[in-house]
């Protein structure tokens, strides 16, 4: 391969490109990002850089060593053919590689009622977005409005509080972070908020929309509450970003399809890396999914360097621990493994008077998921548990109720 192009100048791009040097590739390595922006902190936009404590400089995310790679910033890739190898840029410019990375990322998804051109309905994925957000909200101290009861809603909700906002969280879900938590966590978190004087207003949608005033947006929730909000902050969740794939006859099913080993299906000398590939984890099953965390990003981009220059062949699968954290009002949440597939939860560690538990996701005996409040160090101990006993689908499986019976 004389030219590895990597699509896609986040996190996931530059650690595939780093690996490729660690390696030995000698080649040309070409970054091609949408952005205008060097790779930065992505998850500190909802946190330290909303709330002021970091700038846009204190985000960027320096390269582990020298890459020597061409970067190709502000360059949104119009189109891959992958017959003749060749990836459409502007200009009608054709750039060709030997082999390619797709590390696109995902895209904010935006509002149901099509309101997102509005300067004061936003979402939050990029540094313009939390510009645009931090726009609203100066000179402005009426409440703010977020559509959306998950992780980055509820992140967003305590970085506001921690600024003395009013804050209004809407979902439709009785339980915040309820995809991921389950419905008793979800509750527990949700009285958290509220204990923060965050509004709850669950099992709710807007039913209207007032963008005709100065200064402010009008809505009206489908239990008929009415709000004068600074802005609302759209975070019903995100979409892949693929339209430029559509026509490149690529597996495009909630992401850029995958096998085991990161390989884009049906492609020769094509990697996936990142929120945009949907790959099966054969340590958990054989079915295909996407993994939206920052950890998943840097493994992930190494891990789709090592197999485009293995082959398809040689390359070993990607078989990780996911591991995520968040922090709201001072509780710090972390996970491991995949929650959403246990189908029954286990109090490993009950919920102590200081908040603190460690909550496992179990089905047919096997453990496939860990949730911990306030235990980090617990919470590291059952991670490891977890890669020790989660043997690959295709192996043996150890009963993770019969190890916690034994303990």
């Amino acid at each position: 391969m004389n030219r590895i192009v990597i699509v896609g100048a986040g996190l996931a791009g530059m650690r595939a490109a780093e690996r490729l040097r660690e390696l030995g590739y000698d080649g040309e390595v070409v970054i091609v990002g949408a952005e205008t922006v060097m790779p930065y902190h992505r998850p500190a936009l909802s946190k330290q850089f909303l709330t002021g404590e970091l700038t846009v400089p204190d985000l960027e995310i320096e390269p582990l060593d020298d890459l020597d790679a061409i970067w190709r910033l502000g360059t949104p890739v119009s189109q891959l053919d992958p017959q003749r190898r060749v990836l459409h840029l502007p200009g009608a410019e054709q750039l060709g590689y030997d082999g390619l990375i797709l590390a696109t990322g995902v895209e904010a998804r935006r509002a149901p009622d099509g309101h997102s051109g509005h300067p004061r309905v936003v979402s939050l994925r990029t540094i313009a977005d939390a510009k645009r957000l931090q726009r609203a909200l100066a000179g402005n101290r009426l409440p703010v409005v977020i559509l959306g009861s998950g992780f980055t809603g509820c992140e967003i909700a305590s970085s506001l509080r921690s600024m003395a906002r009013e804050v209004t969280i809407i979902g439709r879900s009785k339980s915040l972070m309820a995809n991921l938590l389950g419905p008793d966590l979800g509750r527990q978190l949700a009285e958290l908020h509220e204990d923060h004087d965050v509004d709850l207003q669950l099992g709710a949608g807007i039913d209207d929309w007032d963008l005709g005033r100065a200064g402010s947006v009008g809505i009206r929730l489908s239990s008929g509450k009415q709000i004068d909000a600074a802005c609302v902050v759209v975070a019903v969740g995100t979409v892949p970003a693929v339209s430029w794939l559509r026509d490149a006859g690529i597996e495009l099913d909630d992401g850029v399809v995958c096998e085991a080993t990161c390989h884009v299906a049906g492609v020769d000398d094509v990697v996936a890396a990142g929120d945009v590939a949907r790959w099966p984890n054969l340590r958990f099953d054989e079915r295909p999914r996407r993994t939206e965390h920052w950890t998943n990003a840097v493994e992930m981009g190494r891990a789709a360097a090592e197999s485009l220059l293995a082959g398809r062949a040689s390359a070993a699968p990607f078989m990780p621990i996911p591991r995520f954290w968040s922090e709201q009002h001072g509780l710090r949440i972390q996970a491991a493994g995949v929650p959403a597939l246990g189908t029954e939860r286990v109090a490993l560690r009950p919920r102590s008077a200081g908040g603190r538990s460690v909550t496992g996701y179990v089905r047919g005996n096997r453990l496939m998921g860990i949730v911990g409040f306030n235990s980090s160090a617990a919470v590291v101990s059952y991670a490891d548990e977890l890669l020790e006993r989660q043997e690959p689908t295709r192996g043996r499986r150890v009963s993770f109720m019969q190890a916690v019976r034994n303990s």
